[in-house]
């Protein structure tokens, strides 16, 4: 139903149905997803079927729930740099209730965008190079040390099964999640492709904050 490229390196557009949000998903990052509007369980249902992914992107304007495609349409705004995501596993409590886990995988820019008649926006998206790998910068080792105390505190279950805390790419994305940062800025970390940036941003705020 949506045709997306599968590990492809083409830089040609593909379709992908987005899920605008108020939260900012990074790659790695895992976000637990409670589907009840029926745009979005048609959209799940058409993604468990074909093992294809979907796209989070933030909303910076309009409301994440509406009741009808022209909702959907008035006033609606989102970020353009999102975040390929895979549903991990799904549970239905109730009847018209899913219950997603959800992981993200690697950033894409959507091109342009339309709205379906029940109200799904469908991107016409282009999938950005993963950010060069780097291991942790020793300087950075106690944002690491932080970020293993802030896991086990929250509860590893809330994170990826494998954490990777020599990265310098997963501790930053993961810091970037975690901290209470405004969405704006949060949008900002995953627009970088730079992932020592992104650890000197970090490493600022939590000093100005005294936490390092």
């Amino acid at each position: 139903m949506f045709p997306f490229l599968r590990g492809a390196s083409s830089r040609e557009p593909s379709v992908l149905p987005l899920f605008p949000l108020k939260t900012v998903l990074f790659p790695g990052g895992v976000l637990p997803l409670k589907v009840f509007e029926q745009r979005y369980i048609t959209m799940t249902k058409a993604c468990l079927k074909g093992d294809s992914p979907f796209g989070v992107c933030l909303l910076t304007q309009g409301d994440e729930v509406v009741v009808n495609a022209a909702a959907a349409k008035a006033g609606l705004a989102f970020a353009p740099i999102g975040t390929l995501t895979r549903i991990t596993a799904w549970d239905m409590p109730q009847l018209g209730i899913l219950h997603l886990r959800t992981e993200g995988v690697t950033r894409f820019q959507v091109q342009t965008h339309t709205i379906a008649e029940d109200g799904l926006v469908v991107g016409q998206v282009t999938p950005l190079a993963p950010e060069p790998a780097l291991a942790l910068p020793d300087a950075f080792k106690p944002l690491a040390d932080l970020l293993e105390l802030l896991i086990n505190r929250v509860g590893k279950e809330n994170f990826p099964a494998e954490l990777a805390l020599t990265d310098a790419s997963w501790v930053s994305y993961r810091l970037a999640e975690i901290l209470p940062l405004p969405l704006p800025i949060k949008q900002s970390m995953l627009e970088i492709n730079d992932s020592e940036v992104r650890l000197k941003v970090l490493a600022q705020f939590l000093k100005q904050q005294g936490l390092i």
